[in-house]
């Protein structure tokens, strides 16, 4: 039995529950830890096997993220072939030494960076199965995201440190190596107990349940070496930590809303230790904006630490690194604090549509930095736009339906991702217009946080808020390379009218606004809709509305009384559609003296 592949029709996810008792080695970085996973089959399927991933592996010589590093044109710089020098020492890995479903021992086998898992006992819909584990670790020097030793001298960054249950939903399994980037998890809950080095701090994902302990236990140093740290995460989907001997660890507390942590070590120079108690305050304005601007945030904390190779969002936290100018440090703690909404609330699978994670996140923290920040919006995506032009010029671009780690070229992922995905956004708001652009994304959150949503889910909202039809725009713009390009092709004057000429030249279609301007700086704006759109967006105050041009149609004119002496006509004034050739936007009839 299978479920039909449809995500909208009688919903359904998964559910596990972990519970992990783990001690680390701060030495040799090695650690050992057992276990339980509770897993519910919310399915219709019968579930024969599982399949768990086993991150750390990939960092290994000959890897799959290894080889894929070493063949792809454009390396990551961080990456490039480090893992193929890595020393025994400094290698990742992830083992598991015993494994049993419902107290059984089960047979498994290792494919690279998965566990492949035959079930004594299927699954049927509706129940649960209890595994039991038992798992060895180290991790790797820090190369990609998680490990020890980071450039800047953080001991531990640990993201995807255990072995992780792969989600199965109505598409099947998503058993994927760890080859280059993204993540997709399960729901769940987590009760997770470290024991590390009693000199080390610890922060990440979840709830301490033992701070007073760990208060009173530290300061024992000739009696005890190490401290158990107690953690439990309702409601998340991963679960990381980082540790680190000479951490500060502020806590700013938001009036209404969560508290916010911030771990970084005292070691920084002084100028950035200021930068991060400056941090604190803004990091607490971006949490009020995205809250207001998405959706609440549902947590009672959340944590900024410093970690890892660049930024990178995780549950309930954030992994940053802190050797950076001011303005960046708050633009990337901006951008990883609004993952906590794609793709950690609203839970896409980042694999698949990697457009929807960075995308939209990329387009709500330039929101969110120009209020809060000054950035200048408008020459962020002047950037964006070009940036975009220059992948579709180059011949490189691939549809953003391409899975994250096949793409030909990581320039091409990043500008398809970020950019592209920004840009979709963007555009979406123009479409529609803001009052329904704001509707939808309220709506998607309230119909889809603590799920996996896909792109129809998140089009289904624009379209049920609008009362607009627009699969053509998620069709055009993320499964083809089709380019939006329109043109005036010719403007005749007459004695008291004016006719206009347009041509589509690209394959995406696109309603289009249409501004003239007379001499001595009147303007007049025209706006035509696109027919298969079925709808109008709400119109400004003396724009005209013309007739529907149907996409099949490579040409439209109109004709319209004019007002004076024309200077230009110009599509798109307010440039806010990526059309790719702006040569033949703008028609000049006169010159102004």
């Amino acid at each position: 039995m299978f479920a039909q592949r449809n995500n909208t029709l009688n919903y359904w996810q998964q559910e596990v529950d972990y519970k992990i008792e783990v001690e680390m080695d701060v030495e040799s970085a090695q650690y050992s830890g057992v276990q339980q996973i509770t897993y519910t089959n919310h399915s219709p399927d019968t579930l024969d096997r599982v399949y768990f991933h086993l991150f750390f592996n990939a960092f290994q010589p000959g890897s799959e993220m290894d080889v894929h590093s070493r063949s792809i044109a454009d390396p990551d710089s961080r990456v490039v072939d480090r893992i193929q020098k890595l020393k025994k020492e400094d290698q990742g890995y992830l083992k598991v030494t015993g494994l049993k479903q419902d107290s059984i021992l089960i047979n498994s086998s290792v494919a690279g960076t998965v566990l492949e898992v035959d079930l004594n006992k299927p699954i049927e819909p509706g129940e649960k199965s209890v595994f039991e584990m038992v798992f060895l670790g180290r991790a790797p020097l820090i190369i990609r995201r998680a490990g020890k030793n980071n450039k800047e001298g953080v001991a531990f960054s640990m993201a995807q440190w255990y072995p992780k249950l792969a989600e199965y939903d109505f598409e099947g399994w998503h058993a994927d190596p760890y080859i280059g980037r993204e993540f997709h998890g399960v729901w769940g809950s987590f009760d997770v107990k470290l024991t590390i080095d009693q000199s080390f701090v610890v922060g990440g994902t979840g709830y301490l349940q033992n701070g007073d302990a760990i208060k009173v236990n530290s300061k024992k140093k000739k009696k005890q070496k190490t401290n158990t740290w107690h953690f439990k995460a309702p409601n998340v989907h991963d679960f990381t930590w980082a540790a680190d001997p000479d951490y500060i660890h502020d806590v700013w507390p938001i009036e209404g809303g969560p508290s916010l942590h911030f771990f970084y070590k005292k070691t920084l120079d002084d100028d950035l230790l200021t930068q991060w108690r400056r941090l604190q305050p803004i990091t607490a304005d971006l949490m009020r904006f995205y809250s207001d601007n998405i959706g609440p945030y549902p947590y009672k904390q959340y944590s900024v630490i410093q970690g890892g190779d660049g930024g990178m969002e995780y549950g309930m936290c954030t992994l940053i690194t802190a050797n950076r100018s001011f303005e960046s440090l708050v633009g990337v703690t901006a951008h990883e604090l609004a993952h906590s909404w794609f793709q950690f609330l609203l839970a896409t699978n980042e694999s698949q549509h990697e457009w929807m994670d960075e995308g939209f996140t990329e387009y709500f923290c330039t929101q969110a930095e120009a209020l809060i920040m000054g950035v200048d919006e408008k020459s962020v995506f002047k950037t964006a736009y070009s940036r975009y032009r220059g992948l579709v010029k180059s011949g490189m671009e691939q549809p953003q339906t391409t899975h994250a780690d096949r793409y030909r070229f990581n320039t091409s992922y990043g500008v398809s991702a970020y950019t592209k995905g920004s840009i979709f956004l963007r555009q979406l708001k123009h479409i529609i217009g803001a009052s329904a652009f704001d509707k939808a994304i309220r709506n998607y959150f309230d119909l889809w946080s603590f799920k996996h949503p896909t792109p129809t889910d998140f089009i289904r909202c624009a379209e049920r808020s609008s009362g607009a039809e627009l699969d053509w725009y998620l069709t055009d713009w993320t499964k083809t390379t089709n380019v939006i390009d329109y043109g005036i092709s010719s403007v005749s004057e007459m004695e008291n009218s004016i006719k206009i000429d347009l041509e589509r030249i690209g394959m995406m279609p696109i309603p289009i606004e249409v501004e003239v301007v007379y001499m001595g700086g009147v303007k007049e704006k025209f706006y035509i809709p696109l027919q298969m759109m079925r709808a109008e967006k709400p119109i400004e105050k003396g724009t005209t509305l013309l007739s529907d041009w149907a996409w099949a149609r490579p040409n439209y004119s109109f004709i319209f009384v004019k007002k004076g002496t024309i200077v230009s006509v110009k599509l798109d004034p307010d440039n806010k559609i990526a059309d790719f050739n702006l040569d033949n936007n703008t028609y000049t009839l006169n010159s102004v003296e």
